[in-house]
Order: structure tokens, then C-alpha cells, then sequence
């Protein structure tokens, strides 16, 4: 089987001659962008150069998929955002919510044609070509949860799930149609599987909040994109995994802050698991035995789709990413 045959039966619980390895959040690092001779804040901005960097993934780690958006404010960006896309080694920010909490909220109908979403859809459609089907093109869309935060700003919104929940409702409602738009024209673009990314995590969304406000939106995305989608939720999600296994989202994209025989427990038969290995432990910290080790207990656990938690910190080496590969492909 092709790295692409491979990552998209994993990612859908077929059978497959080993685990997928792989990431749906950033693999940038510093070193790996000497490697591929593209840095930030250029790779943000300029199709060509995201989609080189995006390459790094597959032709220097060795991974069974690339994903070109490394950054969490695209969607954003359209909306109006105030952005600083940050420097070599930093990420981008959102420095000014365009909104308040109870504004009319309205979605540009060029929204898709403004610059931080177009690099996005033809830095994929540039990856497409280059690629042929070799590896999986993964693209990435984030979840109104989290696009809440940056509209309204974190504090005003989380605020609001309680003393103004009908208005973040209706603001969800909304902004969830750019979620789909944006996904639809990666698929259109060339992605076979999309990341929603939605920051539910516990320390800012509890189980009830979950289950009240996201469930539903979650499980009407997966039904409406058209696409498998890997969900990624950062943080101790053990109280929720069982309920985001009955969104209907094809896979789960997990922390290392749950156990990974539990997340398999929890995830049940259906719903594939991707990622795990802890960013500061093992990618950053750790040498070729901890890469190796932890793989392994993945592997024992059931997980699909092998690689990092979440976007792999900046100081990180890239030779760990690379080992991981290799150790999950059987490679000496």
C-alpha cells in the first residue's frame, strides 16, 4: 500500500500492514525549516512557500500525510481579525477581536477569497500535484468554539456560555458556516481529510458545555463536510471522548494527557485515534529509545494514526519526528 492508502484506511479503521504515522497540527520546527529552506512568517502568507514547507512532512520526516495550515488564524484573518503572523520563532496571534458578544454576525460572501484562506487552498492544490496520491493532503478547518475566541475574544465568550448562552448560540450558528465554506474548498482544492481543530479543552469548556454547545455542531460538520474528519482537542478529553465518539467524526486526534489504552477504551470500535506523543517528553525531550518506546506502547494500545499531540513545538529537534517514522514503519 501507497503512505496514502495507508493513512486513509487508518484513518477510517480498515486494515492496514502497519499504523499510519502522521500529524494533523504543525510539524514545523526551527531546524526543519533550515532544512526546507522556508521560514515563518513567509510560509503563513505565500502558498508556494507553505506548501514547500508542508512538503518537509512526507520527503524529510517520512510521514504518510502533509498539512499545510500551521497557523489558527485563518479563518480568522478573513473575519476581520487584527493578526501579527509572528516571526521565525513564533507563532501567529490574534492581537484585537473584530466583535462583541451580541453583534450581528456576518460572513463576507468573498470570505474565501481573501489572502489568508486563498494561500491555504492553493498551497493544497500545489501539494496535490506534487504528491499524485502518493500521501495523504489533509487540510484544516477550525470549529466555531474556537473561532469564538478569536472573534469575541477567550474571556467575553466563555462568560457568555453563561450569562448569555442563546447569544453564543446564535453567534455559533453563524460562524459555523464558515467552518463549512472553508472546508468544502479544501476538498474542492484537493485535501482527503480535513483537521477540525475546536479548543474545547476542559480547563475552557466543561463535559455539560460540551455536550450543550458543541456535540451537536460537531456531529452537524461531520455530516455536512463530505469529508473524514480528525477532530483535535488539546487537554485531558477523557470526559468527553465517548460523547465526540457519537458526533460521527472519523477520527480523534488526542493529548498525551490521556492514558492511550484508555483512549482506545473510550473510542470505541469505530472511531479511529490519531497522535499521542507528547510534544515536551518525548518530541522535544526525549532521545531515540523514548521515540522507540513510546511507539511501541501506541502500537500495543490500538492507536490508527501515530504522531505528535498536537503542533510540535518550535525549539523541537525534527531527527525525533523523523525516528518516529521510522520506528512506526519498522525502518532500522
Amino acid at each position: 500500500m501507497s503512505p496514502r492508502e495507508i493513512f486513509l484506511r487508518a484513518l477510517v479503521r480498515l486494515p492496514t500492514p502497519r499504523p499510519a504515522v502522521g500529524s494533523a497540527t504543525s510539524i514545523v520546527t526551527c531546524d526543519l525549516m533550515d532544512r526546507a529552506g522556508v521560514w515563518f512568517p513567509d510560509a503563513h502568507r505565500d502558498a508556494r512557500q507553505m506548501a514547500d514547507l508542508a512538503a518537509a512532512g512526507a520527503e524529510v520526516l517520512g510521514f504518510d500525510n502533509v498539512m499545510p495550515l500551521f497557523s489558527v488564524l485563518h479563518e480568522s484573518a478573513a473575519l476581520g481579525c487584527d493578526v501579527d503572523w509572528g516571526r521565525r520563532d513564533n507563532m501567529p496571534q490574534c492581537r484585537r477581536p473584530p466583535w462583541r458578544l451580541g453583534d450581528a454576525v456576518t460572513v463576507p460572501d468573498g470570505l474565501l477569497d481573501h489572502p489568508a484562506c486563498r494561500v491555504a487552498l492553493e498551497a493544497i492544490a500545489l501539494m496535490r500535484r506534487r504528491f499524485d496520491g502518493r500521501v495523504a493532503v489533509v487540510g484544516k478547518v477550525f470549529g466555531p468554539w474556537t473561532l469564538g475566541y478569536h472573534l469575541f475574544g477567550v474571556e467575553p465568550f466563555l462568560i457568555g456560555t453563561l450569562d448569555a448562552p442563546d447569544a453564543v448560540r446564535r453567534a455559533m450558528d453563524a460562524i459555523k458556516e464558515v467552518t463549512v465554506r472553508f472546508a468544502r474548498a479544501q476538498i474542492d482544492a484537493g485535501a482527503d481529510a480535513l483537521t477540525l481543530g475546536d479548543h474545547a479543552t476542559r480547563d475552557l469548556c466543561s463535559p455539560q458545555a460540551y455536550r450543550d454547545f458543541l456535540m451537536p455542531i460537531h456531529a452537524e460538520l461531520a455530516e455536512r463536510i463530505g469529508c473524514p474528519l480528525i477532530l483535535h482537542i488539546c487537554g485531558d478529553t477523557s470526559d468527553r471522548i465517548e460523547m465526540i465518539r457519537r458526533t460521527g467524526v472519523a477520527c480523534f486526534h488526542y493529548d498525551s494527557k490521556v492514558d492511550d489504552a484508555a483512549a482506545r477504551r473510550l473510542a470505541g470500535g469505530r472511531m479511529s485515534l490519531m497522535g499521542g506523543m507528547s510534544n515536551l517528553r518525548v518530541i522535544r525531550g526525549g532521545d531515540e529509545a523514548a521515540v522507540r518506546a513510546d511507539v511501541a506502547a501506541k502500537r500495543a494500545a490500538g492507536i490508527d494514526i501515530i504522531g505528535p499531540e498536537c503542533a510540535v513545538p518550535l525549539d523541537a529537534p525534527y531527527r525525533n519526528m523523523r525516528l518516529l517514522a521510522e520506528a512506526v514503519k519498522g525502518e532500522a
